[in-house]
């Protein structure tokens, strides 16, 4: 990819080519477009010789690097990585190493930061994404018990609410999230039936529209009688051109971005701090999120962000 400052792009260079090529001399060009005839000539003849594929940028990776650490060491260096988990600053001094060289060994096999090993088995933790948004989006619902009026035991303590086990009924959140750009949308809604999911797919498909994700794909779910046997899901996935999967049965994992998802909401939402009514936490939903992609609430509550999950 060009530099940000770079005289030349692709286009550019196209258009170097096609007025040397109507006749006007290589110099004048090069004075127009405020480049050296040494770079004019050098982008002519990778035309000359490749076509139009000269006119891309190449890897400035060098053909060689005699320099390099060995093999042999580098896998000595994994090892001591994934074995015993040890750090840079550490294996530098048993294989009589600098730590830096380590480091960038460390980061050429993608074993630099212990995050991404399994800490029991040392094995890299496989992580994906899809290439581009609504490829993939991720659909999920948590179940909430709602709060009293007043307030629950979490504002006047367990010893004032004996009976705090007695649940006054369950909110669900629907929530969904954009696989690659991880922009998430979420709902409190009063059940988990399917026209209520088919409905909120409707509405999350719309607010994805208005940030630029036109078509979803496929939608990931887990293997709820309404998103196996429903057919107002089905309805509502054929109205978006979108294909429906399942999880693997007992596999919540296979839906995790979705799922992380679902823990931050507790940790920044639900459970942020005490409140005194299920309304009140309801409209806390659409506040907890940041004012540009904050929607007003309807009959539901609705809000939405950009996921770190």
């Amino acid at each position: 990819m060009s530099h940000r400052n770079a005289r030349l792009t692709v286009h550019g260079r196209r258009l170097l080519v096609e007025r040397v090529r109507s006749g006007r001399p290589v110099a004048h060009v090069a004075a127009e477009m405020g480049i050296s005839r040494a770079t004019a000539h050098k982008w002519l003849r990778r035309w000359r010789a490749e076509g139009e594929s000269g006119l891309h940028d190449r890897s400035s990776r060098p053909h060689r690097t005699p320099h390099r650490t060995a093999a042999a060491v580098e896998d000595r260096i994994c090892r001591l990585r994934q074995d015993r988990k040890l750090g840079p600053a550490r294996i530098g001094p048993i294989l009589g190493l600098p730590a830096s060289t380590v480091h960038r060994v460390l980061t050429r096999h993608g074993l630099n930061r212990l995050v991404f090993l399994d800490r029991p088995t040392g094995q890299v933790i496989r992580r994906y994404e899809r290439s581009r948004s609504g490829e993939l989006v991720h659909v999920d619902v948590k179940k909430l018990g709602r709060i009293p009026d007043g307030g629950g035991w979490r504002v006047h303590g367990r010893a004032a609410c004996p009976d705090r086990r007695r649940t006054t009924g369950f909110d669900y959140i629907h929530s969904a999230v954009d696989d690659h750009s991880r922009l998430a949308y979420s709902e409190v809604l009063s059940d988990e039936k399917a026209t209520t999911c088919a409905a909120f797919l409707a509405r999350a498909a719309a607010f994805f529209a208005t940030h630029g994700i036109d078509r979803i794909e496929r939608v990931l779910t887990d293997n709820a009688w309404p998103y196996r046997k429903s057919f107002a899901w089905r309805q509502a996935l054929a109205d978006l051109g979108a294909a429906g999967k399942l999880t693997r049965i007992y596999r919540p994992q296979t839906n995790g971005k979705v799922e992380r998802f679902n823990r931050t909401l507790l940790d920044e939402w639900a459970y942020l701090r005490p409140y005194t009514s299920n309304d009140e936490r309801t409209a806390a939903l659409a506040a907890s999120c940041t004012p540009t992609t904050t929607i007003a609430a309807t009959p539901h509550s609705a809000a939405s962000h950009r996921s770190a999950a």
